[in-house]
Protein backbone atom coordinates (compact mmCIF):
# COMPACT_ATOMS: atom_id res chain seq x y z
CA UNK A 1 0.00 0.00 0.00
CA UNK A 2 1.78 3.12 -0.86
CA UNK A 3 1.86 6.22 1.64
CA UNK A 4 -0.43 8.53 1.65
CA UNK A 5 0.76 12.58 1.45
CA UNK A 6 -1.42 15.57 1.17
CA UNK A 7 -1.53 18.90 -0.40
CA UNK A 8 -2.92 21.99 -0.05
CA UNK A 9 -3.12 24.71 -2.90
CA UNK A 10 -4.22 28.41 -2.54
CA UNK A 11 -5.85 29.38 -6.33
CA UNK A 12 -5.47 33.15 -7.07
CA UNK A 13 -6.14 34.32 -11.16
CA UNK A 14 -2.20 34.38 -11.86
CA UNK A 15 -0.84 32.17 -9.05
CA UNK A 16 -1.05 29.03 -7.21
CA UNK A 17 0.93 28.79 -4.04
CA UNK A 18 1.46 24.97 -3.29
CA UNK A 19 2.72 23.15 0.11
CA UNK A 20 2.89 19.38 0.64
CA UNK A 21 2.33 17.32 3.76
CA UNK A 22 4.94 14.41 3.19
CA UNK A 23 7.05 12.32 5.94
CA UNK A 24 5.41 14.33 9.03
CA UNK A 25 6.26 17.77 7.98
CA UNK A 26 4.70 20.11 5.62
CA UNK A 27 6.98 22.23 3.01
CA UNK A 28 7.37 25.80 2.34
CA UNK A 29 4.80 26.87 -0.19
CA UNK A 30 5.92 27.02 -3.70
CA UNK A 31 4.56 29.30 -6.17
CA UNK A 32 3.72 27.96 -9.62
CA UNK A 33 1.84 30.14 -12.48
CA UNK A 34 -2.05 29.65 -12.89
CA UNK A 35 -1.90 28.38 -16.77
CA UNK A 36 -1.13 25.01 -18.33
CA UNK A 37 2.51 24.37 -17.46
CA UNK A 38 2.18 25.22 -14.11
CA UNK A 39 -0.71 22.47 -13.29
CA UNK A 40 1.85 20.06 -15.29
CA UNK A 41 4.99 21.37 -12.93
CA UNK A 42 2.44 21.51 -9.67
CA UNK A 43 1.26 17.39 -10.63
CA UNK A 44 5.10 16.61 -10.63
CA UNK A 45 6.12 18.63 -7.87
CA UNK A 46 3.58 16.52 -5.33
CA UNK A 47 3.60 13.29 -6.51
CA UNK A 48 7.10 12.57 -4.50
CA UNK A 49 8.43 9.36 -5.54
CA UNK A 50 5.48 7.78 -6.65
CA UNK A 51 3.82 8.36 -3.37
CA UNK A 52 -0.33 8.79 -3.59
CA UNK A 53 -1.23 12.47 -2.53
CA UNK A 54 -4.59 13.73 -1.52
CA UNK A 55 -5.21 17.90 -2.37
CA UNK A 56 -7.30 20.13 -0.98
CA UNK A 57 -8.55 23.18 -2.84
CA UNK A 58 -10.93 26.09 -2.37
CA UNK A 59 -13.89 26.38 -4.79
CA UNK A 60 -13.00 29.79 -6.23
CA UNK A 61 -14.83 29.70 -9.58
CA UNK A 62 -13.20 29.64 -12.76
CA UNK A 63 -9.73 30.10 -11.54
CA UNK A 64 -9.56 26.93 -9.94
CA UNK A 65 -11.66 24.37 -12.86
CA UNK A 66 -8.64 24.04 -15.01
CA UNK A 67 -6.45 23.26 -12.01
CA UNK A 68 -8.73 20.96 -10.72
CA UNK A 69 -9.31 18.83 -14.42
CA UNK A 70 -5.59 18.76 -14.82
CA UNK A 71 -5.40 17.22 -11.38
CA UNK A 72 -7.96 14.83 -11.18
CA UNK A 73 -6.55 13.44 -14.76
CA UNK A 74 -3.35 12.55 -12.99
CA UNK A 75 -2.72 9.09 -11.66
CA UNK A 76 -2.54 8.98 -7.73
CA UNK A 77 -3.76 12.40 -7.28
CA UNK A 78 -7.37 12.19 -5.06
CA UNK A 79 -8.61 15.94 -5.62
CA UNK A 80 -11.11 17.86 -2.67
CA UNK A 81 -12.43 21.37 -3.64
CA UNK A 82 -13.78 22.56 -0.44
CA UNK A 83 -16.10 25.33 -0.08
CA UNK A 84 -14.11 28.75 1.24
CA UNK A 85 -16.09 29.73 3.95
CA UNK A 86 -15.78 26.10 5.34
CA UNK A 87 -12.42 26.07 5.76
CA UNK A 88 -12.67 29.56 7.04
CA UNK A 89 -14.60 28.31 9.68
CA UNK A 90 -11.76 25.07 9.76
CA UNK A 91 -9.25 27.94 9.91
CA UNK A 92 -10.86 29.94 13.06
CA UNK A 93 -11.68 27.09 14.81
CA UNK A 94 -7.50 26.25 14.45
CA UNK A 95 -7.22 29.32 16.21
CA UNK A 96 -5.55 30.97 12.87
CA UNK A 97 -6.56 34.77 12.63
CA UNK A 98 -4.35 35.67 10.02
CA UNK A 99 -5.17 35.25 6.35
CA UNK A 100 -2.59 35.66 3.34
CA UNK A 101 -1.79 33.12 0.80
CA UNK A 102 0.80 31.23 2.47
CA UNK A 103 -1.44 30.81 5.70
CA UNK A 104 -4.16 29.47 3.59
CA UNK A 105 -2.26 27.01 2.02
CA UNK A 106 -1.06 25.79 5.34
CA UNK A 107 -4.78 25.61 6.42
CA UNK A 108 -5.62 23.66 3.23
CA UNK A 109 -3.14 21.33 3.82
CA UNK A 110 -4.33 20.24 7.72
CA UNK A 111 -7.99 20.74 6.51
CA UNK A 112 -7.19 17.81 3.86
CA UNK A 113 -5.11 15.95 6.98
CA UNK A 114 -7.39 16.30 9.08
CA UNK A 115 -11.20 16.20 7.87
CA UNK A 116 -13.18 13.74 6.06
CA UNK A 117 -11.99 13.90 2.40
CA UNK A 118 -15.16 14.50 -0.12
CA UNK A 119 -13.17 13.41 -3.88
CA UNK A 120 -14.42 15.63 -6.36
CA UNK A 121 -16.13 14.26 -9.25
CA UNK A 122 -15.17 16.69 -13.00
CA UNK A 123 -17.97 17.29 -14.88
CA UNK A 124 -18.70 16.75 -18.00
CA UNK A 125 -17.27 19.14 -21.03
CA UNK A 126 -20.58 19.77 -22.40
CA UNK A 127 -21.86 20.09 -18.99
CA UNK A 128 -19.27 22.90 -18.44
CA UNK A 129 -19.76 24.58 -21.67
CA UNK A 130 -23.63 24.72 -20.72
CA UNK A 131 -22.43 26.54 -17.27
CA UNK A 132 -20.23 29.08 -19.17
CA UNK A 133 -23.01 30.03 -21.93
CA UNK A 134 -25.58 30.62 -19.12
CA UNK A 135 -23.31 32.21 -16.68
CA UNK A 136 -22.77 35.10 -19.37
CA UNK A 137 -25.95 35.48 -20.52
CA UNK A 138 -26.37 36.57 -16.57
CA UNK A 139 -23.47 38.75 -17.31
CA UNK A 140 -25.34 40.59 -20.50
CA UNK A 141 -28.50 40.40 -18.69
CA UNK A 142 -27.31 42.26 -15.98
CA UNK A 143 -25.39 45.05 -18.09
CA UNK A 144 -28.70 45.60 -20.41
CA UNK A 145 -30.59 46.34 -16.97
CA UNK A 146 -27.89 48.89 -15.83
CA UNK A 147 -27.64 50.22 -19.77
CA UNK A 148 -31.94 50.81 -19.31
CA UNK A 149 -31.65 52.66 -15.85
CA UNK A 150 -28.89 54.76 -16.76
CA UNK A 151 -31.26 55.92 -19.83
CA UNK A 152 -33.83 56.22 -17.76
CA UNK A 153 -31.71 58.73 -15.26
CA UNK A 154 -30.24 60.47 -18.79
CA UNK A 155 -33.40 60.60 -20.61
CA UNK A 156 -34.85 62.62 -16.79
CA UNK A 157 -32.51 65.27 -18.10
CA UNK A 158 -32.68 67.91 -20.81
CA UNK A 159 -29.36 68.78 -21.02
CA UNK A 160 -28.33 65.18 -21.80
CA UNK A 161 -26.54 64.90 -24.96
CA UNK A 162 -28.20 62.64 -27.88
CA UNK A 163 -24.68 61.00 -28.01
CA UNK A 164 -24.98 60.13 -24.49
CA UNK A 165 -28.35 58.81 -24.91
CA UNK A 166 -27.89 56.89 -28.03
CA UNK A 167 -24.58 54.77 -26.36
CA UNK A 168 -26.88 53.72 -23.70
CA UNK A 169 -29.33 52.43 -26.71
CA UNK A 170 -26.33 50.81 -28.58
CA UNK A 171 -25.21 48.60 -25.50
CA UNK A 172 -28.74 47.72 -24.70
CA UNK A 173 -29.03 46.23 -28.31
CA UNK A 174 -25.76 44.84 -27.93
CA UNK A 175 -26.70 42.96 -24.88
CA UNK A 176 -29.97 41.95 -26.32
CA UNK A 177 -27.77 40.70 -29.31
CA UNK A 178 -25.48 38.37 -27.53
CA UNK A 179 -28.10 37.33 -25.07
CA UNK A 180 -30.13 36.02 -28.02
CA UNK A 181 -27.24 34.47 -29.32
CA UNK A 182 -26.34 32.54 -26.30
CA UNK A 183 -29.29 31.29 -25.73
CA UNK A 184 -30.04 29.97 -29.48
CA UNK A 185 -26.52 27.99 -28.15
CA UNK A 186 -28.13 26.57 -25.11
CA UNK A 187 -30.58 25.66 -26.90
CA UNK A 188 -29.02 23.46 -29.67
CA UNK A 189 -26.37 22.02 -26.26
CA UNK A 190 -29.75 21.42 -24.32
CA UNK A 191 -31.07 19.11 -27.12
CA UNK A 192 -28.26 17.56 -28.90
CA UNK A 193 -27.42 16.13 -25.06
CA UNK A 194 -30.38 13.20 -23.75
CA UNK A 195 -29.32 13.60 -20.63
CA UNK A 196 -29.79 17.26 -20.39
CA UNK A 197 -32.67 17.72 -22.21
CA UNK A 198 -34.56 15.05 -20.23
CA UNK A 199 -33.99 17.22 -17.09
CA UNK A 200 -34.54 20.15 -19.08
CA UNK A 201 -38.28 18.90 -19.71
CA UNK A 202 -38.60 17.47 -16.02
CA UNK A 203 -37.77 21.40 -15.05
CA UNK A 204 -40.55 23.16 -17.24
CA UNK A 205 -43.39 20.99 -16.04
CA UNK A 206 -42.95 23.26 -12.68
CA UNK A 207 -45.46 26.06 -13.07
CA UNK A 208 -43.03 29.10 -13.00
CA UNK A 209 -39.99 27.37 -14.54
CA UNK A 210 -39.70 28.94 -17.56
CA UNK A 211 -36.60 28.69 -20.26
CA UNK A 212 -34.93 31.32 -19.75
CA UNK A 213 -34.72 29.91 -15.69
CA UNK A 214 -34.55 26.23 -16.50
CA UNK A 215 -31.29 27.32 -18.32
CA UNK A 216 -29.68 28.76 -15.71
CA UNK A 217 -31.29 25.85 -12.92
CA UNK A 218 -29.91 22.94 -15.32
CA UNK A 219 -26.85 24.54 -16.23
CA UNK A 220 -25.85 25.27 -12.21
CA UNK A 221 -26.81 21.43 -11.08
CA UNK A 222 -25.55 19.63 -13.92
CA UNK A 223 -22.08 19.87 -13.17
CA UNK A 224 -23.23 18.13 -9.80
CA UNK A 225 -22.54 14.92 -8.41
CA UNK A 226 -24.58 12.27 -8.71
CA UNK A 227 -24.18 10.94 -5.87
CA UNK A 228 -25.42 14.43 -3.74
CA UNK A 229 -28.57 14.44 -2.20
CA UNK A 230 -30.98 17.28 -1.47
CA UNK A 231 -29.82 18.23 1.75
CA UNK A 232 -26.10 18.69 -0.14
CA UNK A 233 -27.77 20.40 -3.01
CA UNK A 234 -29.88 23.16 -0.39
CA UNK A 235 -26.41 23.35 1.51
CA UNK A 236 -24.25 24.13 -1.80
CA UNK A 237 -26.98 27.14 -3.40
CA UNK A 238 -26.72 28.37 0.32
CA UNK A 239 -30.47 28.10 1.46
CA UNK A 240 -29.87 26.06 4.30
CA UNK A 241 -31.04 27.14 7.52
CA UNK A 242 -28.59 29.25 9.57
CA UNK A 243 -28.73 29.82 13.74
CA UNK A 244 -26.71 32.47 15.61
CA UNK A 245 -27.23 31.83 19.04
CA UNK A 246 -24.63 32.14 22.10
CA UNK A 247 -26.02 31.91 25.26
CA UNK A 248 -28.80 34.23 26.56
CA UNK A 249 -27.41 37.61 25.25
CA UNK A 250 -27.06 36.66 21.40
CA UNK A 251 -30.25 35.62 19.51
CA UNK A 252 -30.72 36.66 16.35
CA UNK A 253 -33.15 35.68 14.04
CA UNK A 254 -32.44 32.87 11.57
CA UNK A 255 -31.63 33.14 8.27
CA UNK A 256 -29.64 31.45 5.27
CA UNK A 257 -26.28 30.67 4.93
CA UNK A 258 -25.52 31.90 1.26
CA UNK A 259 -22.20 30.01 1.61
CA UNK A 260 -22.66 28.52 -1.61
CA UNK A 261 -23.13 28.82 -5.12
CA UNK A 262 -25.36 32.23 -5.83
CA UNK A 263 -25.89 31.50 -9.44
CA UNK A 264 -28.17 28.10 -8.57
CA UNK A 265 -29.69 30.64 -5.38
CA UNK A 266 -30.22 33.48 -7.82
CA UNK A 267 -31.88 31.53 -10.31
CA UNK A 268 -34.32 29.68 -8.09
CA UNK A 269 -36.14 33.02 -6.45
CA UNK A 270 -37.59 34.32 -10.08
CA UNK A 271 -39.47 30.46 -10.65
CA UNK A 272 -40.04 30.16 -6.67
CA UNK A 273 -42.01 34.07 -6.83
CA UNK A 274 -43.92 32.95 -10.13
CA UNK A 275 -44.75 29.54 -8.84
CA UNK A 276 -46.32 30.51 -5.55
CA UNK A 277 -48.72 32.58 -8.03
CA UNK A 278 -49.60 29.91 -10.44
CA UNK A 279 -49.11 26.84 -8.56
CA UNK A 280 -51.76 26.22 -6.39
CA UNK A 281 -49.80 23.46 -3.87
CA UNK A 282 -46.69 26.18 -4.00
CA UNK A 283 -49.35 29.24 -3.02
CA UNK A 284 -50.82 27.06 0.02
CA UNK A 285 -46.98 26.14 1.34
CA UNK A 286 -46.22 30.00 1.42
CA UNK A 287 -50.29 31.05 2.90
CA UNK A 288 -49.13 28.47 5.28
CA UNK A 289 -45.60 29.57 6.68
CA UNK A 290 -47.10 33.34 6.52
CA UNK A 291 -50.23 32.30 8.36
CA UNK A 292 -47.79 30.84 10.74
CA UNK A 293 -45.83 34.30 11.51
CA UNK A 294 -43.37 33.97 8.55
CA UNK A 295 -42.77 37.51 6.88
CA UNK A 296 -43.30 37.15 2.87
CA UNK A 297 -39.99 37.37 2.15
CA UNK A 298 -38.64 34.01 4.63
CA UNK A 299 -41.76 32.17 3.14
CA UNK A 300 -40.40 32.81 -0.85
CA UNK A 301 -36.75 31.65 0.70
CA UNK A 302 -38.53 27.76 1.85
CA UNK A 303 -40.67 27.79 -1.21
CA UNK A 304 -37.15 27.93 -2.70
CA UNK A 305 -35.43 25.43 -0.40
CA UNK A 306 -38.14 23.10 -0.94
CA UNK A 307 -38.27 23.90 -4.83
CA UNK A 308 -35.31 22.38 -4.43
CA UNK A 309 -35.67 19.28 -3.05
CA UNK A 310 -38.68 18.59 -5.41
CA UNK A 311 -36.30 19.15 -8.64
CA UNK A 312 -34.16 16.88 -6.73
CA UNK A 313 -36.72 14.22 -6.49
CA UNK A 314 -37.87 14.70 -9.89
CA UNK A 315 -34.10 13.65 -11.37
CA UNK A 316 -34.20 11.11 -9.05
CA UNK A 317 -37.51 9.36 -9.74
CA UNK A 318 -37.86 10.22 -13.32
CA UNK A 319 -40.88 12.33 -12.68
CA UNK A 320 -42.52 15.65 -13.27
CA UNK A 321 -43.75 18.03 -11.25
CA UNK A 322 -46.70 16.74 -8.81
CA UNK A 323 -48.29 19.90 -7.00
CA UNK A 324 -49.69 17.45 -4.22
CA UNK A 325 -45.84 16.13 -3.55
CA UNK A 326 -44.74 19.70 -2.70
CA UNK A 327 -47.23 20.22 -0.14
CA UNK A 328 -51.03 18.87 0.07
CA UNK A 329 -53.75 20.92 1.02
CA UNK A 330 -55.81 19.75 3.49
CA UNK A 331 -58.94 17.75 2.54
CA UNK A 332 -56.68 17.42 -1.01
CA UNK A 333 -56.83 13.64 -1.91
CA UNK A 334 -53.55 11.45 -2.45
CA UNK A 335 -52.83 9.81 -5.95
CA UNK A 336 -52.30 5.82 -6.00
CA UNK A 337 -49.38 4.60 -6.11
CA UNK A 338 -47.35 7.40 -5.40
CA UNK A 339 -45.40 7.71 -3.23
CA UNK A 340 -44.11 11.41 -1.93
CA UNK A 341 -40.50 11.05 -3.28
CA UNK A 342 -39.91 14.55 -4.81
CA UNK A 343 -39.41 16.25 -0.80
CA UNK A 344 -37.14 13.47 0.14
CA UNK A 345 -34.32 13.76 2.10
Amino acid sequence: MSKMNYAGIDVSAETLMVSVWRDGECSSPKSFPNDAAGHKAICRHIRHRGCSVRVCLESTGVYGLDLALALDKHPGIEVMVANPRTVRRFAEASRERAKNDIVDTYVLVEYARRMEFQPWSPPSKKELRLRAISRQILVFTEDRTKAKNRLHAAKVSKTTPALVVNTFNETIEFCERQIKKLTVAARKLIKGESNLKHKFDLLISVKGIGEKSAIRILSELAVLSEDFDARQWVALAGLDPREFKSGKSVNRRKGISKAGNKYLRQALYMPALVACKYEPNVRAFRDHLVAKGKKPIQAVVAVMRKLLHAIWGMFKNDQTFKGEKFYRIPDQPIPENQENSSTAA
